[in-house]
């Protein structure tokens, strides 16, 4: 069994079979696998001369309060029938981070297939996620729009443009490969845009990328893209426009928004759709996880108001148990002494006197995000400390909300 890097010519048939093989493509959607992974890194575990498990990522920022930070998006780990239970895919993932983290990446995520899977390497949960299914004529919204412009796969340039140059906020992700956003908008079936103009030069400013192909729906708005509020309920009222015939559409909910305030008696609406083609309804999932893999750089990303908490961290990194001896980055365990605050900063070693926090990777990377509160992840994550200085970190570390706004 050899992990080595991916070679096109070498592996394409046979990691064209694994997708196949977990029904993430089919056999039409092969020419967009390419596409994806002509813009990633990635390794292979080698079985009998062909590829049987890929692992690849993808290089992006990671936006934390106003900083961005390097990101190592693990955009795809997969394994074929015949290679399961091998620990291949632990393996090769925790390689991948340890690479990535070598060459910069300040902090690593990932979508999960299920809890406690990665948590093995380091990775913590993300917040809830807010998915909504309704009725698009149910819409509040009372605006004008213009006509939009249509858009293809074949704009997939001037997409990732727009999505880069799109509002951002807290746990903001962009992907630096266009060709990531040329291989979503092809393997997820059949799909449209609709958007606007508005920026420099005429570049598209919003827009919406909608999937389904049913003549009444369900359909579902995979991507909401905008630079400030207008631009958003321009969206939304070219949105309650398609009611006329799409009977149900589902949608990330922005974070600025409450969307079940733009929705006109939305229980009214589940109750009498309960269990039928078009049902409405409202899904929260945590469906994505994080990691810090630079300590100096996350921390000095934090400037909170308040006064300055001061503490010694002990963190465990469960990393180190998948990765050889001779890598060059094996994690961030150790001991620390850190300040949160306006300024914060963290050096290695024990401070004299302070208390102590210990915690794994995940779940410090959980509180440093604003996933939950210190006090309720001594409850359920593995973080623990004196009650004083769990208190003191509840009351500095209250962040808005994170959000993706790009799954990959």
């Amino acid at each position: 069994m050899i992990i080595r890097p991916y070679h096109h010519d070498q592996d394409q048939t046979s990691v064209h079979r694994i997708w196949r093989e977990v029904h993430w493509i089919d056999k039409d959607q092969e020419p967009f696998m390419d596409h994806f992974l002509s813009s990633c890194k990635a390794l292979v575990a080698e079985i009998d001369q062909a590829a049987e498990c890929l692992v690849a990522s993808t290089k992006g920022d990671f936006q934390y309060l106003q900083q961005p930070l390097p990101l190592s998006a693990i955009s795809g780990v997969t394994t074929s029938r015949i290679a399961r239970k091998q620990g291949l895919a632990g393996r090769m993932t925790a390689q991948m981070v340890a690479s990535d983290a070598a060459e910069g990446a300040a902090v690593s995520a990932l979508g999960m297939f299920e809890q406690g899977f990665y948590n093995r390497l380091g990775f913590g949960t993300g917040p809830y996620e807010n998915f909504l299914y309704f009725d698009p004529a149910d819409l509040l919204i009372d605006q004008a729009f213009r006509v939009p412009k249509r858009l293809s796969q074949d704009d997939w340039e001037i997409i990732h443009q727009a999505m880069c140059a799109r509002q951002r906020g807290h746990g903001s992700v962009n992907l630096h490969a266009a060709m990531v956003v040329r291989a979503e908008l092809g393997w997820g079936g059949k799909g449209f845009g609709l958007g606007y103009q508005d920026g420099p030069d005429g570049q598209l400013s919003h827009f919406m990328w909608i999937k389904g192909d049913q003549e009444n729906g369900p359909y579902e708005v995979n991507m909401l893209i905008y630079q400030n509020a207008a631009q958003l309920l321009e969206l939304l009222a070219l949105l309650k426009s398609l009611g006329d015939q799409i009977r149900l559409v589902g949608i990330f909910e922005p974070p600025e928004i409450q969307v079940q305030d733009l929705i006109r008696q939305p229980f009214k609406g589940r109750k009498q759709s309960k269990r039928s083609a078009f049902e409405q309804r409202h899904r929260a999932e945590a469906f994505w996880q994080i990691r810090i893999c630079d300590l100096q750089a996350c921390i000095e990303a934090v400037h909170v108001p308040g006064d300055s908490v001061a503490f010694n961290l002990e963190l465990t990194d469960p990393i180190e148990n998948f990765l050889d001896e001779d890598q060059a980055w094996r994690g961030i365990g150790g001991k620390y002494h850190l300040s949160l605050g306006p300024e914060s900063q963290v050096a290695t070693g024990f401070s004299e006197g302070l208390p102590v926090l210990k915690a794994s990777v995940g779940a410090f990377s959980r509180l440093w995000l604003g996933v939950r509160p210190a006090s309720g992840l001594a409850i359920t994550d593995e973080l623990e400390g004196p009650a004083d200085l769990l208190r003191a970190l509840d009351q500095l570390l209250r962040l808005p909300k994170a959000h993706l706004g790009w799954e990959f």
